[in-house]
């Protein structure tokens, strides 16, 4: 895989960390407007935690001077892969640097110092397809009842992904997204249970190997099958199939559910005429927005709600605040629990915004955010709710 953290090791950042480490203060001295932006220093309160603690660490390690242990573990796993880093540094650095933390924990893995959550998920791929520990061959029951067909040459391609087949909030997303689908008459269909993992979170973890493999194995079925366009309902695999996947040969189209939504309403296919009358705040997920640039497109489909008032956030777009669901987050849960928990910091700002709704485009977001609304005890105040949701409740009249 040409120019990818795949062919390189620790070694071959071993000037950028010292750089980053030694040399370089601009992302703490000239840029003080971001630095609350990574979820992790925000939990932990320890520079150690943020990117350039981070950067310290692996040049220790590499100097020779501090040997991987369960707490530098920790630390390296608790970053969430976010990228709020990257829009304050202003060295060549940004480019590349959460290659960097990846490739070291792909080492930590390799010493043996991988977090026990990460390690049983990673041991669950490998053996169902799946990190929730649950057989392949249940992976589609999500569906049963669900007005859905197997893909057999439609159009489009739904992949549901982990959360949207295993994680009761991610599949009523994936419901609520058929439904609309459905109503404006296209031609989609879904894998069931030959669908296993896209393995962004593998590579988030560290695990090269069997990321490639999942990606091979994934290339290989679409092929079979026929894919030439798929819809992804996470950020996270439309980003790990728009930029992986081709190096692999990897040939279809894909795109987030969002564009696919956004084109039905321009299109006239999804009319409409139901008012929303509620205030949303809008919450970017990373790997839409910093990781792919798609700041708008959702913004687009809600816009063109009726009766939606969208709310303007303090941390969004290319500053969002990041849930803490990234970065194999979602399997080790490192950056949950306590006030301090990056989602609950997230959910005090969208309660301050004045919105009564959070509109989200992530499964993992819906997730964490949920739970966070639930922590904080703003059940009567506050609602999460995905895109397509919200479109449902206004589509009243939708045409093929």
């Amino acid at each position: 895989m040409a120019n990818s953290v795949l062919d390189k090791t620790i070694q071959d950042f071993k000037e950028d960390v010292y750089r980053c480490s030694f040399e370089c203060f601009n992302c703490t001295t000239f840029s003080p407007e971001f630095l609350p932006s990574c979820p992790a220093y925000e939990k932990y309160g320890y520079f150690t935690y943020a990117s350039r603690g981070r950067s310290g660490l692996m040049e220790a390690y590499l100097a020779g001077r501090l040997p991987i242990s369960e707490k530098m573990s920790e630390i390296m796993f608790s970053c969430s892969l976010c990228g709020a880093c990257r829009v304050c540094c202003q060295q060549d650095w940004k480019d590349y640097n959460i290659e960097a933390f990846m490739a070291m924990r792909g080492e930590i893995i390799e010493k043996g110092f991988a977090p026990a959550k990460l390690r049983d998920a990673l041991k669950s791929i490998q053996k169902y397809g799946n990190p929730y520990g649950v057989p392949g061959e249940k992976r589609g029951e999500w569906a049963t009842g669900v007005d859905v067909k197997e893909y057999s040459g439609q159009e489009y391609l739904l992949y549901v992904g982990d959360e949207g087949s295993f994680d009761v909030k991610g599949q009523n997303i994936a419901k609520s997204l058929i439904n609309v689908l459905n109503k404006a008459g296209v031609s989609f269909g879904i894998l069931g249970k030959d669908e296993i993992t896209d393995g962004h979170e593998v590579k988030a973890a560290g695990e090269f190997g069997l990321y490639e493999y999942l990606i091979e194995q994934n290339v290989e079925l679409f092929k079979k099958r026929g894919v030439k366009k798929v819809v992804t309902l996470s950020p996270h695999a439309y980003n790990a199939m728009k930029n992986d996947y081709p190096q692999y040969g990897a040939d279809f189209e894909v795109i987030h559910y969002t564009t696919l939504l956004n084109d039905l309403i321009k299109s006239g296919k999804i009319k409409l005429t139901s008012k929303v009358e509620s205030k949303v705040a809008y919450h970017d997920p990373c790997y839409l927005g910093r990781f792919n640039e798609d700041y708008d497109t959702p913004r687009e489909v809600l816009r063109a709600i009726p009766g939606l008032e969208l709310v303007n956030l303090l941390r969004e777009r290319d500053k969002s605040f990041c849930c803490g669901g990234g970065g194999a987050n979602s399997y080790t849960d490192l950056l949950s629990g306590g006030d301090n928990a990056p989602s609950r910091i997230r959910i005090r700002e969208i309660r301050d915004s004045g919105a009564d709704i959070v509109a989200v485009t992530c499964p993992i977001c819906m997730i964490m955010l949920e739970d966070a609304i639930k922590a904080e005890s703003l059940e009567d105040k506050l609602a999460v709710k995905d895109v397509s949701e919200l479109l449902l409740q206004s589509a009243a009249c939708c045409c093929g």
